[in-house]
């Protein structure tokens, strides 16, 4: 069978190819038997042997025998024994020796497993040439010096997309004695060699063709475009080629200008909802604001009222203070021989004389001072001290000259301290009780 396969009329004739999964490297090692068991089975080996180096002669004499006995029976021919790796090493190994057999080439052979490369071309909406070698066909090496090395081919193969390094065909290539290879050409259904395929989306198919699973995330199918098989010259290989592109472009393009547009509506509503989600953030944040400052003033003006309401509580205990203290003021003693005469200046430059007890303690006096408007309205006996009230004198006396400060904490009695007279002055201190009434007052 050379060149296309021709159209077939129903997708229910087509034979499915899976995506190929490879046996791995664990699972086929063969286990050795033991010594004497090997021994007595060493004749049924031997013939075993004989059978099956015939059989693949045969084979290799009529290509179509060990596909169509396998459809019968179930099972794979035998192909020729090769140490089994994994898809990428097995890739690795395939253009290692094609290097080393045919020397330097530009052909850019995938190194990963076919069906890496089958979800790469899916993914990027690329052709995937599919190229599979039997070393044991005369013509293989034929085919490669002259077709595949041909100076067009190459060129043709490794051309890049405009304005970057990715290849516009992807190409993949392995021999059937190797195990992915043999099963990817079973899938495949080559029964002549070399064999080739060109596989794209199904989306660009415009003819009927073999539709291959490709077991990808990204979901979709890629379907075989074209069939090369046989030792065909590079004229005529590159000119089916050139075809079968060319026919399935137009599909292919449409399909990334879908996906395009799908990516480009998808990123669209993305920032659509990007935007939203700002959206909703500011708003969540303008109202997580408004309601911090919200509490913030209901505690500012909840302190504020409870530094009002403390400040009125303190003069009112304050000013009953001053009633029960101004009460407990004793009287002047007007003849007594010993009396200390006082003369106090007050900060608004208001002069209060008076005489104390000699054994009137100094506290008295400042009692005198504090109390000194109550006295002159007149005074309640029967206000009670305010329970729990601690009360401060927000002034202090001083002797101007020589300047000399009568702490109240120094105690003592009055004549001890001040002598038989004094003239003092009030000086404020501060203290943010007085600080305040002080502003009232002003």
């Amino acid at each position: 069978m050379n060149g296309f396969s021709s159209p077939r009329p129903r997708q229910s004739d087509l034979d499915p190819a899976p995506r190929v999964v490879p046996q791995p490297e664990s699972q086929s090692l063969i286990r050795r038997p033991p010594f004497l068991i090997s021994l007595l089975f060493t004749p049924i080996n031997l013939l075993y042997a004989i059978l099956t180096r015939a059989f693949r002669f045969l084979g290799w004499v009529f290509p179509f025998l060990p596909r169509l006995l396998g459809r019968f029976t179930g099972t794979s021919p035998a192909r020729g024994q090769r140490r089994p790796l994994k898809p990428k090493d097995s890739a690795e190994r395939f253009i290692r020796e094609f290097a080393e057999e045919y020397g330097p080439n530009q052909l850019p052979f995938l190194e990963t497993g076919y069906a890496q490369a089958l979800d790469t071309a899916k993914r990027d909406l690329k052709f995937l040439l599919v190229i599979l070698l039997s070393p044991e066909h005369d013509d293989t090496s034929s085919f490669i010096r002259t077709t595949l090395l041909a100076p067009e081919v190459q060129s043709y193969l490794s051309q890049t997309e405009p304005g970057s390094d990715s290849p516009q065909m992807l190409l993949w290539a392995g021999s059937v004695q190797d195990a992915e290879a043999y099963q990817v050409s079973t899938a495949l259904h080559a029964t002549k060699f070399p064999f080739a395929a060109l596989i794209c989306s199904a989306a660009a198919g415009s003819a009927p063709g073999v539709t291959v699973s490709s077991g990808g995330s990204s979901g979709g199918s890629m379907s075989v475009a074209a069939r090369l098989s046989g030792p065909l010259a590079a004229p005529a290989f590159l000119a089916k080629l050139r075809r079968a592109v060319e026919r399935h472009a137009a599909g292919l393009e449409g399909a990334r200008r879908a996906r395009a547009d799908a990516d480009a509506a998808r990123h669209l509503r993305h920032q659509q909802d990007s935007a939203y989600e700002r959206s909703l953030a500011t708003d969540r944040e303008r109202a997580r604001r408004k309601r911090e400052a919200e509490l913030r003033r209901v505690a500012h003006e909840k302190a504020a009222q409870e530094a009002a309401d403390a400040k009125e509580r303190g003069r009112r205990e304050r000013e009953c203070w001053r009633a029960w203290r101004a009460a407990k003021i004793a009287a002047e003693p007007l003849g007594a021989a010993d009396a200390v005469r006082i003369s106090v200046r007050l900060p608004d430059g208001e002069r209060l004389v008076r005489r104390f007890a000699a054994d009137a303690p100094l506290e008295e006096v400042y009692a005198f001072v504090e109390c000194h408007d109550v006295l002159k309205g007149g005074v309640d006996a029967d206000v009670e001290e305010p329970e729990g009230f601690d009360h401060q004198y927000g002034f202090r006396l001083v002797s101007p000259v020589p300047r000399e400060v009568f702490e109240l904490e120094g105690g003592g009695k009055v004549k001890e301290r001040l002598g038989r007279s004094a003239n003092l002055i009030v000086e404020r201190v501060d203290t943010g009780e007085d600080e305040a009434e002080d502003g009232e007052e002003t």
